[in-house]
Protein backbone atom coordinates (compact mmCIF):
# COMPACT_ATOMS: atom_id res chain seq x y z
CA UNK A 1 0.00 0.00 0.00
CA UNK A 2 2.72 2.59 0.60
CA UNK A 3 4.53 1.10 -2.34
CA UNK A 4 1.61 2.01 -4.33
CA UNK A 5 0.81 5.45 -2.46
CA UNK A 6 4.66 6.66 -3.25
CA UNK A 7 4.63 5.40 -6.56
CA UNK A 8 1.22 7.40 -7.32
CA UNK A 9 3.02 10.50 -5.53
CA UNK A 10 6.11 10.05 -7.83
CA UNK A 11 4.11 9.77 -10.91
CA UNK A 12 2.03 13.35 -9.99
CA UNK A 13 5.50 14.96 -9.72
CA UNK A 14 6.85 14.01 -13.03
CA UNK A 15 3.41 14.62 -14.49
CA UNK A 16 3.34 18.60 -12.84
CA UNK A 17 7.53 18.45 -14.16
CA UNK A 18 6.47 17.56 -17.77
CA UNK A 19 3.79 20.48 -17.85
CA UNK A 20 5.81 23.79 -17.15
CA UNK A 21 6.60 26.44 -19.51
CA UNK A 22 9.90 25.94 -21.19
CA UNK A 23 12.83 27.15 -19.35
CA UNK A 24 13.77 30.90 -19.66
CA UNK A 25 16.83 31.30 -22.07
CA UNK A 26 15.07 29.03 -24.63
CA UNK A 27 14.23 29.44 -28.24
CA UNK A 28 11.31 27.16 -28.49
CA UNK A 29 10.57 25.82 -32.27
CA UNK A 30 7.16 24.67 -33.29
CA UNK A 31 7.07 21.39 -34.99
CA UNK A 32 5.22 21.47 -38.40
CA UNK A 33 2.20 19.21 -37.94
CA UNK A 34 1.57 19.31 -42.04
CA UNK A 35 4.69 17.84 -42.39
CA UNK A 36 5.42 15.56 -39.23
CA UNK A 37 3.85 12.34 -38.99
CA UNK A 38 4.25 9.17 -36.31
CA UNK A 39 3.50 5.44 -37.09
CA UNK A 40 3.07 2.36 -35.35
CA UNK A 41 3.76 -1.68 -36.11
CA UNK A 42 2.54 -4.71 -34.32
CA UNK A 43 3.48 -8.46 -35.22
CA UNK A 44 0.14 -10.51 -35.20
CA UNK A 45 -0.25 -14.36 -35.38
CA UNK A 46 3.20 -14.34 -35.60
CA UNK A 47 3.13 -13.48 -39.28
CA UNK A 48 2.51 -10.37 -40.44
CA UNK A 49 2.32 -6.42 -38.87
CA UNK A 50 -0.41 -4.67 -38.75
CA UNK A 51 0.19 -0.85 -39.23
CA UNK A 52 -0.95 2.55 -38.42
CA UNK A 53 0.20 5.88 -39.19
CA UNK A 54 -0.85 9.48 -37.93
CA UNK A 55 -0.86 12.21 -40.29
CA UNK A 56 0.32 14.91 -37.77
CA UNK A 57 2.30 15.34 -35.24
CA UNK A 58 2.02 18.45 -33.20
CA UNK A 59 4.47 19.87 -30.14
CA UNK A 60 7.66 21.86 -29.85
CA UNK A 61 11.23 21.46 -29.43
CA UNK A 62 13.40 24.21 -27.16
CA UNK A 63 16.56 25.02 -27.86
CA UNK A 64 19.10 25.97 -25.39
CA UNK A 65 21.53 27.73 -27.41
CA UNK A 66 24.22 28.66 -24.17
CA UNK A 67 23.85 25.19 -22.55
CA UNK A 68 24.15 23.59 -26.49
CA UNK A 69 21.30 21.23 -25.54
CA UNK A 70 17.56 20.72 -27.03
CA UNK A 71 14.13 19.15 -25.56
CA UNK A 72 10.97 17.92 -27.21
CA UNK A 73 7.50 17.51 -26.66
CA UNK A 74 5.36 15.58 -28.81
CA UNK A 75 1.62 15.24 -29.32
CA UNK A 76 -0.46 12.72 -31.38
CA UNK A 77 -4.18 12.33 -31.54
CA UNK A 78 -4.67 8.65 -31.32
CA UNK A 79 -8.55 9.56 -33.36
CA UNK A 80 -6.66 10.53 -36.24
CA UNK A 81 -5.40 6.94 -36.81
CA UNK A 82 -5.19 6.04 -40.48
CA UNK A 83 -5.17 2.15 -40.97
CA UNK A 84 -5.49 -0.18 -44.15
CA UNK A 85 -8.65 -1.50 -42.87
CA UNK A 86 -11.58 0.92 -40.96
CA UNK A 87 -12.39 -2.19 -38.86
CA UNK A 88 -8.59 -2.20 -37.74
CA UNK A 89 -8.90 2.16 -36.58
CA UNK A 90 -11.94 0.92 -34.61
CA UNK A 91 -10.54 -1.57 -33.09
CA UNK A 92 -6.93 0.09 -32.43
CA UNK A 93 -9.36 3.83 -30.78
CA UNK A 94 -11.15 1.11 -28.16
CA UNK A 95 -10.37 0.78 -24.67
CA UNK A 96 -8.70 -2.95 -25.72
CA UNK A 97 -5.92 -0.47 -27.31
CA UNK A 98 -5.62 3.26 -27.43
CA UNK A 99 -8.64 3.89 -26.04
CA UNK A 100 -8.99 7.21 -27.57
CA UNK A 101 -12.55 7.75 -26.12
CA UNK A 102 -10.64 8.00 -22.54
CA UNK A 103 -7.14 9.14 -23.92
CA UNK A 104 -7.15 11.11 -27.04
CA UNK A 105 -3.47 11.69 -26.73
CA UNK A 106 -0.10 10.09 -26.78
CA UNK A 107 2.51 12.37 -25.60
CA UNK A 108 6.33 12.61 -25.24
CA UNK A 109 8.50 15.01 -23.16
CA UNK A 110 11.94 14.00 -23.83
CA UNK A 111 15.24 15.11 -21.23
CA UNK A 112 17.37 17.70 -22.23
CA UNK A 113 19.51 16.32 -25.03
CA UNK A 114 22.98 17.52 -26.76
CA UNK A 115 22.29 20.03 -29.97
CA UNK A 116 24.56 17.00 -32.20
CA UNK A 117 22.20 14.07 -31.52
CA UNK A 118 20.19 16.20 -34.22
CA UNK A 119 22.73 16.01 -36.83
CA UNK A 120 24.82 13.04 -35.41
CA UNK A 121 21.78 10.36 -34.46
CA UNK A 122 21.86 9.03 -30.69
CA UNK A 123 19.41 7.96 -28.24
CA UNK A 124 17.13 10.60 -26.55
CA UNK A 125 15.42 9.59 -23.31
CA UNK A 126 12.51 10.93 -22.28
CA UNK A 127 8.76 9.72 -21.00
CA UNK A 128 6.17 8.80 -23.13
CA UNK A 129 2.54 9.24 -21.63
CA UNK A 130 -0.23 6.85 -23.72
CA UNK A 131 -3.41 5.28 -22.08
CA UNK A 132 -3.21 7.84 -18.83
CA UNK A 133 0.06 6.07 -17.91
CA UNK A 134 3.40 7.59 -18.35
CA UNK A 135 6.67 5.70 -18.47
CA UNK A 136 10.60 6.76 -19.34
CA UNK A 137 11.45 5.63 -22.79
CA UNK A 138 14.44 6.04 -25.52
CA UNK A 139 14.73 6.92 -28.91
CA UNK A 140 16.97 6.39 -31.56
CA UNK A 141 17.28 9.34 -33.63
CA UNK A 142 18.93 8.44 -36.83
CA UNK A 143 21.44 10.53 -38.64
CA UNK A 144 20.81 13.92 -40.12
CA UNK A 145 20.77 13.66 -44.01
CA UNK A 146 21.45 17.55 -44.01
CA UNK A 147 23.44 18.34 -40.99
CA UNK A 148 23.44 21.69 -39.54
CA UNK A 149 19.47 22.19 -40.61
CA UNK A 150 17.58 18.53 -38.88
CA UNK A 151 14.51 19.74 -38.40
CA UNK A 152 14.55 22.91 -40.57
CA UNK A 153 15.20 21.87 -43.85
CA UNK A 154 14.92 17.92 -43.67
CA UNK A 155 13.25 15.94 -40.99
CA UNK A 156 14.18 14.39 -38.12
CA UNK A 157 13.79 10.83 -37.46
CA UNK A 158 13.36 8.45 -35.04
CA UNK A 159 12.20 5.08 -34.16
CA UNK A 160 11.66 3.18 -30.64
CA UNK A 161 9.61 0.02 -29.20
CA UNK A 162 7.05 0.29 -26.37
CA UNK A 163 5.91 -2.66 -24.57
CA UNK A 164 1.40 -3.25 -25.03
CA UNK A 165 1.37 -4.48 -21.15
CA UNK A 166 3.30 -1.64 -19.75
CA UNK A 167 0.84 0.64 -21.09
CA UNK A 168 -2.38 -1.66 -19.78
CA UNK A 169 -2.77 -3.39 -23.04
CA UNK A 170 -3.09 -7.05 -21.97
CA UNK A 171 -5.67 -8.35 -24.41
CA UNK A 172 -4.99 -10.91 -27.38
CA UNK A 173 -1.71 -12.05 -26.15
CA UNK A 174 -1.84 -14.88 -27.79
CA UNK A 175 -1.99 -13.71 -31.26
CA UNK A 176 -0.75 -9.86 -30.92
CA UNK A 177 2.96 -9.09 -30.13
CA UNK A 178 3.35 -7.39 -26.66
CA UNK A 179 6.38 -5.36 -28.92
CA UNK A 180 5.10 -2.11 -30.82
CA UNK A 181 7.67 -0.20 -33.13
CA UNK A 182 7.48 3.15 -33.24
CA UNK A 183 8.39 5.75 -36.39
CA UNK A 184 8.66 8.90 -36.25
CA UNK A 185 9.17 12.02 -38.88
CA UNK A 186 9.56 15.52 -37.65
CA UNK A 187 10.07 18.64 -38.95
CA UNK A 188 9.95 22.23 -37.48
CA UNK A 189 7.33 24.57 -38.67
CA UNK A 190 8.70 27.60 -40.61
CA UNK A 191 9.89 30.48 -39.32
CA UNK A 192 7.51 33.67 -39.99
CA UNK A 193 9.29 36.92 -41.19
Amino acid sequence: MRGTVRREWLRLLLLAALALPAVAGTEPIALDPARSSADFEIRAMWMFDIAGHFPAVTGEVDIDAAAHSARVRARIDVRSVSMRRESYEDWVKSDEFFDAARHPFVEFASEPFPLATLDLGGAITGYLTLRGVTRPMSLRLRPSRCPGEAARRCPVVADGTLLRSEFGMRSRRATLADKVRLHFSVLAAAATE
